[in-house]
Formats: C-alpha cells, sequence, structure tokens
C-alpha cells in the first residue's frame, strides 16, 4: 500500500516543483499582490519610440494572471488601426495556473471588426481583440503588439495602476525620441506608490513601477485616474491626419486645428442650405437661429457611438453626414456648425472628456486631449453649448455629461480654455407635492407631482423614453420603502424651453402600514425617502466627493384613516453642517390631516477621507429622520 502513496506523493511534488520554476506560476506571486485582487500583472512593459514627426512606434509585451471573470480587463489585449495606424503584429499565449502553455493565439485568431459595426462613415477605423473564454481560473495572459503610426500628436499614457482591485508586480516605461520636437511629460500621483524614475534625457524617458498593490474602490472615492500614478506626454511638433502641427500654446494650437484639420469639412449642398434658411426664415436673433437648426439637427440625425481618437480627429465631412443622417461626436458637431454657418451663425467645436464624472481638460499641459466634442455658440460674454449626438436634450442642455469642467475651444483665431455650464446646487432642484391616504386596514393610496430642474432633469427626463416594463422597474426601485407598490396612472411633461421634467404618478399598496391589536405604525415620508446607506469603511485612505449638489423640497397632505388617534408623532427635525442642510415639519390640521414638509440640500465638495465618518453620521441621521414612524391608536 506504500508504493502507490510514494509514488503519488512524488508526482504531486514532480508537478509542484516544475509550477514553480515556471516564470508565470500562481505559485511566486507574492500574497499581498493577491489581496483584493482580480487580477495581477506580473509584467507590463511598454516601449515607445517616436522616430520622427511623422512616425511613432509603440511596443506592448503584457503578463497577466487572471483570478475571476472580473479580471480579464486588465489583460488591455486589443489594439486600435486605422488610415494612419498599422498594428504590425499583435500575438497571445494562454498559459494555466502553474504556467503550462495551453494556448497560442495568433493574429488571424483574434477577432478584428469596425469600432461601428455597419458604418459606412467608420470603415477605416477598427480594432483587433482577443476573443478567449477560459476553460476555468486562474489562468495567464501574455500579449504581445507591435503598433506603427504616422500620428504623433497623441501619445498614449503610462498608467500602471489602470483601475481598482488589480495588482501590479511590475511596470515599465521606455520612450526615445528625438531632440528637435519639444517633448514633454507631465506626472502625476507619484507619491505614496513605487515608483521610480530610471532615465530623463534629452532624448529618453523611463520609468519603472512594482509591487503596487491592489486598491479598494471605497464608495464616493474620485475616479482611479485622479487617484493613481501616470504620466501623460506630449510634442509641440507632432503629425496628425496628414498634416504637421505645433502645440506650444493653446492660441497656436487652436489656431492650427481650425486651420489645418477642421477646414473644410463644413461645405454642405445647395439644397440643404436652402432647406435651412426657409426652416430660419426672416429670424435675425442667432440664438433663436440656432434653436430652429438644433432642432433640425435632432430630427434628422442620429449618433454612431465611437470616442474622439478612436475614429480620427478629423471630423468627417458635413455633406456625408447630410447624406448618410448619422455620425459622431465629431461629425454631428461638425455638421451643426455646417447649418449655422449657412444661416450666418458662429459657432465653435469644442474639444472635452464626456463623462458623468467630471474631467478637465489639462490646461497647463497643451496637447491633443479628449473624447468628445460639442459645439459652443458664442451667446454675449458667454457660451451657449450643444450636446449634438442627442435627440431628446433640450436646446443648450448640458446635464451631467458635460457640465462644469474646462474644455477646449477651437476658433479660427485661435484656442481657448473654458468652462461649461455649473449648475449650482441650490438649482439642481427636486419638488414634490403630493397627497396620500390610509384606510383603516392600512392601504396606502396616493399621487404626486415630482418637478425637477438643473443637473436632476437630466436623470430623470430619460424616464419618458423607457419601455412599459423598464418604467415600472424604475419606480419601484425608486419607492423601494413602499412593499406591495402598484402604480396606477403616470403622465409626463418635457417643458425643454424651461428645463423642467414633471411625473405625475398615481400609486398605490395593501398594508404599507402596520397593525397590531389596536395600533397602526406607518412611516410618514412615503415620497422621499434617502434610503441609500453609506457604507462604513474602517481605514478609509481615499478621500471622497460629492460630485454634485442638489436641493430637494416636499410637501405631502397625509389623510388619517376615521376613527384613530394619534398616539405618537415624530417631532420636527432640524440638522445642518458642512455637507449640508436638512429639516422636516409635521403640522397637524384639522379632520384627521397632516401637512409633512421636508427640504434637503446637499452640498457638492471634495473632502479628506478624514471627513468621510462625518458625512456617513451626517445621512444616517437624514435615513433615520426619513424613516420615523407615526403612531396611530384604534378609538
Amino acid at each position: 500500500m506504500k508504493k502507490p502513496f510514494f509514488a503519488l506523493f512524488f508526482f504531486f511534488f514532480t508537478l509542484i516543483s516544475f509550477a514553480q520554476k515556471s516564470e508565470y506560476s500562481i505559485l511566486t506571486i507574492a500574497d499581498s499582490l493577491k489581496e483584493n485582487a482580480n487580477a495581477v500583472v506580473r509584467l507590463d512593459q511598454t516601449d515607445i519610440a517616436i522616430l520622427s514627426q511623422r512616425s511613432m512606434n509603440v511596443k506592448n509585451h503584457r503578463v497577466v494572471t487572471v483570478f475571476n471573470e472580473k479580471g480579464f480587463n486588465a489583460t488591455d489585449a486589443y489594439e486600435f488601426y486605422d488610415k494612419s495606424t498599422t498594428v504590425r503584429s499583435i500575438e497571445a499565449t494562454i498559459y494555466d495556473a502553474f504556467g503550462k502553455e495551453i494556448k497560442k493565439i495568433r493574429r488571424k485568431d483574434f477577432r478584428d471588426q469596425s469600432v461601428v459595426g455597419g458604418s459606412t462613415l467608420f470603415s477605416e477605423s477598427r480594432y483587433v481583440y482577443l476573443d478567449y473564454t477560459p476553460v476555468s481560473y486562474p489562468f495567464t495572459v501574455e500579449f504581445n503588439s507591435e503598433v506603427q503610426s504616422s500620428s504623433t500628436a497623441f501619445i498614449p499614457r503610462w498608467m500602471p495602476l489602470r483601475g481598482f482591485n488589480f495588482s501590479i508586480e511590475k511596470s515599465i516605461l521606455n520612450v526615445v525620441y528625438p531632440t528637435d520636437l519639444g517633448f514633454k511629460k507631465k506626472e502625476f500621483q507619484f507619491s505614496n506608490f513605487n515608483v521610480k524614475k530610471n532615465t530623463d534625457t534629452n532624448t529618453q524617458l523611463s520609468y519603472t513601477a512594482a509591487n503596487i498593490l491592489a486598491q479598494k474602490q471605497e464608495d464616493h472615492s474620485p475616479s482611479y485616474k485622479e487617484l493613481f500614478p501616470q504620466v501623460m506626454m506630449g510634442l509641440e511638433h507632432f503629425h496628425l491626419e496628414g498634416v504637421d502641427g505645433t502645440a506650444t500654446n493653446w492660441t497656436d494650437f487652436g489656431k492650427w486645428y481650425s486651420e489645418k484639420i477642421l477646414s473644410g469639412t463644413t461645405d454642405l449642398p445647395a439644397e440643404t442650405k436652402a432647406k435651412i434658411k426657409a426652416i430660419v426664415g426672416d429670424e435675425k436673433d442667432p440664438i433663436k437661429k440656432a434653436k430652429l437648426v438644433y432642432d433640425f439637427v435632432q430630427k434628422k440625425s442620429r449618433y454612431v457611438s465611437i470616442q474622439v481618437g478612436i475614429g480620427g480627429w478629423k471630423p468627417m465631412l458635413a455633406t456625408d453626414v447630410d447624406r448618410l443622417g448619422y455620425g459622431d461626436c465629431k461629425a454631428l458637431t461638425n455638421y451643426t456648425k455646417a447649418l449655422l454657418e449657412a444661416v450666418d451663425v458662429p459657432s465653435y467645436n469644442t474639444v472635452l472628456y464626456g463623462d458623468t464624472y467630471k474631467t478637465n481638460i489639462e490646461s497647463d499641459f497643451v496637447s491633443m486631449q479628449g473624447n468628445h466634442m460639442i459645439l459652443s455658440i458664442p451667446n454675449g460674454n458667454h457660451y451657449t453649448w450643444l450636446e449634438c449626438t442627442s435627440q431628446d436634450d433640450p436646446f443648450g442642455y448640458q446635464g451631467t455629461f458635460t457640465d462644469d469642467r474646462d474644455v477646449l475651444v477651437i476658433k479660427p483665431e485661435g484656442g481657448e480654455i473654458v468652462r461649461t455650464k455649473v449648475y449650482e446646487d441650490n438649482g439642481n432642484t427636486q419638488k414634490d407635492k403630493g397627497i396620500y391616504s390610509i384606510d383603516e386596514n392600512g392601504n396606502f393610496s396616493g399621487s404626486i407631482s415630482i418637478v425637477s430642474e438643473g443637473s436632476q432633469y437630466s436623470s430623470k427626463a430619460r424616464i419618458e423614453n423607457l419601455q412599459p416594463t423598464e418604467k415600472e422597474a424604475h419606480y419601484k426601485e425608486y419607492w423601494d420603502n413602499i412593499n406591495n407598490l402598484k402604480l396606477g396612472k403616470i403622465t409626463f411633461s418635457n417643458d425643454k424651453e424651461n428645463i423642467r421634467f414633471t411625473e405625475d404618478v398615481q400609486l398605490s399598496a395593501i398594508n404599507y402600514a402596520s397593525i397590531s391589536a389596536n395600533k397602526m405604525i406607518f412611516a410618514i415620508d412615503a415620497f422621499n425617502q434617502n434610503t441609500g446607506n453609506i457604507k462604513r469603511i474602517r481605514n478609509r485612505k481615499s478621500p471622497f466627493q460629492i460630485q454634485r449638489g442638489y436641493l430637494d423640497s416636499d410637501e405631502i397632505e397625509i389623510n388619517l384613516p376615521a376613527g384613530f388617534a394619534i398616539e405618537f408623532l415624530p417631532s420636527n427635525f432640524e440638522l445642518k453642517g458642512k455637507f449640508g442642510e436638512y429639516k422636516t415639519e409635521i403640522i397637524k390640521k384639522e379632520n384627521n390631516k397632516l401637512t409633512y414638509k421636508r427640504s434637503m440640500f446637499l452640498n457638492k465638495g471634495k473632502y479628506s477621507n478624514k471627513e468621510y465618518d462625518e458625512y456617513r453620521l451626517f445621512m444616517e441621521q437624514i435615513s433615520k429622520n426619513d424613516n420615523a414612524k407615526i403612531i396611530l391608536t384604534k378609538n
């Protein structure tokens, strides 16, 4: 009996010994790097060779051990290409947990497709990506690619840590460049991370990052791009879309972009010019003209999603958009600009980072930046901003995708960094006015009118276009404090002129109140409870922020059931602090009626990690008071 046991033991010992010798075995990963990690980046080496103003070569060698499905994105096993960029080589090798090779994937085995399926407008913009379904976890991907580009306007940022719950064994950046192109860099968030600058001369730059532990995402924390180390790079003399360019200051850069990239893209067919002039008619006011043009664009065109940079930086011709009826953000912005030109309204293409998380153009680093384009129209001493990709947005409304951030306005006379519209906290309003009744069995029936403005309009107006099942799911989630919710008639009013969205909803619920013996208990605040728990985080590391503040105000009439008297009524409550203000008031009226008033004001802001507990307690007090109960006794 002993021989098979020792043979088996020797087999496993040999297997483990072999695995330990393998470069990519999980046994060689430090335990500290595995903690909180969905994947460990074993090696991420980027070699950038800027050979001339019109030639850049980028090689990537990445080895990533993936522990679960969430970790696959860390492989970053893809490359984009177009008429100015060629993928010279791309391959991947898959290894099992102990470093044994499972599969080798050549270029022909990668998926190759257009960035927009079925689009002729973007047929030259494509990407190749690893399409691999793992048999088991963990496994390791070794990825190699080489990309050659004639465009040197956009040098990839170095970001060793590109998200939460990934750790880094080693990340390397090597850059070589000529002395006469004005190479420049900007470093971010190096402190508290093991990042070393190895070389920094007039022709070379190199960094190494090592043993960076996986970072957990903490509630309300800033974007990882604002927390983790990165290096931004650029050239003062670069090449883009077939022309040489200069970026020494925003004025010269904007002038170059206007003259060399945007010039000649706004021609329109005579028929279309005649049509838009007929629509505008005798109107003289430029903003009123722009409203008519914007309405025309929204009805005629549709948006094809593609980021600035991936589909090129030069907008498609306005004639193409006019013919096809669709385009990306650059194409639709430029098309709207062309139509405005036809009716003598000046406007400017504007580049920015579009996201609900506010991200600025780095104003002190003149370079090609951004992932989105909108249109700006001069309006007195400020600008009116148009989101040309939306078929629903009111004229001049920015919402949460482009508001309150630094953007680059591109004028014929030069570029200008401008702040987009800031929706002040007290203008981001939701006003509730409603009524509900509780019958003798504890059943609830009521109606409410919810009016939303400012940035709150952005989140509410979308409800109008939801499918019936989606609409029902939305309200059941919104009023998750009401069990057995049944929705009645729902109507909407979308006042785009004043940017005001109104929801009128009828609703009911059986057993809203709990009844025990001769007592009835229920929460007075039925319509706008703050039920979101702020998670307790021990030893919080990151700062936190409130991206947008708001002001909610409610006035609700409550009809109590006949035959019941009030035994207990919650006290009026008021709370003030650095994060905002909160107040409730309950007014007794005759004939078993109450009026419930509530206001909540939250300040936007950035706060230190040490202030998080104070914020959590502030919100907990509000949540607790929102759930305050009334007790009735049967007569």
